[in-house]
């Protein structure tokens, strides 16, 4: 009996969520909208249909993820280096205390509706009798430019053939693979460990698997560059497959994510905290404990946590990351 084992991506800092995301408070702990429940302990209640759960992050938020999500066996990388290293030691890991198993992996932050479940088992079954690396794709509402997307090729009923992956495009080309029946790329994936260490062994991982085989995981991250896991290894395998999913899906990855999450008043306002606004129409605002007025402004993103507070059009919510950068260059973030 192949045991299901859901891996939860916990790691990160989510630096496009700065001021509520900080260095030493990452996405992952913090709760938005109406539901108090960090949206790691959302992801974990969502993994409730696999036999066993576990949570990969960086030794620095060990204890924070026991306190979450005190039923999962928590695994600390040694160093944090995106998700490609991330995944092939928490792989490598589970096939070592578990056996034959097949591995779900989560992204902790992502916000997903009705029929999540059923969808991941079936993409489950798919990794397990045909041996294959699956990623799930989200159809399109919109030519999104802030997710990659999958080009499906021969459909085999339940999942097809990945005939290219596209990293995050332009406007026109996201227009472009949306017309042309692509799928959003949701970074959930599925397969048994064993079949992924074999493909993260050809790649830049390599040095990382021939080390987690030796006993050496920190030579083996030491060797390693960051790297995503649909570079390193989706995009260079021939044993790809994707399973299309229906339920509704959302990477709260900036704050513009915030509208599609909580809804817009009659202005087209996402308001995230105590607000008051006049004349102003399109707006995103969140903060901790503090009232936030908007007068005659439009179509931007104002937020306050602590003693931070980030203003920035909404449609440059993306370039959070050059003010995260500089802070850590001032190690201020």
């Amino acid at each position: 009996m192949v045991s299901t084992v859901a891996v939860l991506l916990a790691g990160g800092t989510g630096t496009r969520l700065y001021p509520a995301s900080r260095s030493d408070r990452p996405k992952q702990f913090l709760a938005f909208g109406d539901d108090d429940r960090s949206l790691l302990r959302r992801a974990a209640d969502r993994a409730a249909f696999a036999d066993e759960l576990y949570v990969v992050t960086r030794d620095g938020f060990a204890d924070e993820v026991r306190d979450h999500v005190p039923e999962a066996a928590v695994l600390t990388e040694p160093a944090a280096k995106d998700t490609g290293p991330a995944l092939a030691y928490a792989s490598y890991r589970v096939r070592e205390r578990v056996g034959d198993a097949v591995v779900c992996a989560l992204p902790a932050d992502h916000v997903v509706g009705d029929g999540f479940r059923d969808a991941v088992r079936r993409g489950c079954r798919v990794a397990t009798e045909r041996d294959r690396l699956v990623t799930f794709g989200v159809e399109p509402d919109r030519p999104a430019t802030e997710y990659g997307y999958v080009e499906p090729d021969a459909s085999h009923g339940s999942y097809a053939d990945v005939a290219d992956f596209c990293e995050k495009p332009d406007p026109e080309t996201a227009a472009a693979l949306v017309d042309a029946g692509c799928l959003w790329n949701a970074g959930m994936f599925a397969w048994r460990p064993d079949v992924f260490l074999e493909e993260a062994g050809t790649g830049p991982l390599a040095p990382l698997v021939d080390a987690l085989r030796e006993g050496d995981p920190e030579r083996g991250y030491a060797a390693v560059d960051p790297v995503s896991v649909d570079y390193a290894v989706m995009e260079r395998t021939e044993r790809a497959a994707v399973v299309p999913v229906e339920f509704a899906w959302d990477d709260l990855g900036s704050w513009d994510a915030l509208e599609r999450l909580l809804g817009t008043d009659a202005d087209g306002n996402a308001l995230a905290s105590d607000a008051l606004t006049r004349d102003a129409a399109g707006n995103v605002v969140a903060s901790d404990d503090k009232h936030v007025s908007l007068v005659g402004v439009d179509d931007l993103v104002v937020v306050a946590y602590d003693d931070r507070v980030l203003v920035v059009p909404k449609s440059e919510s993306q370039r959070v990351r050059d003010v995260v950068a500089a802070l850590r260059a001032d190690d201020a973030f």
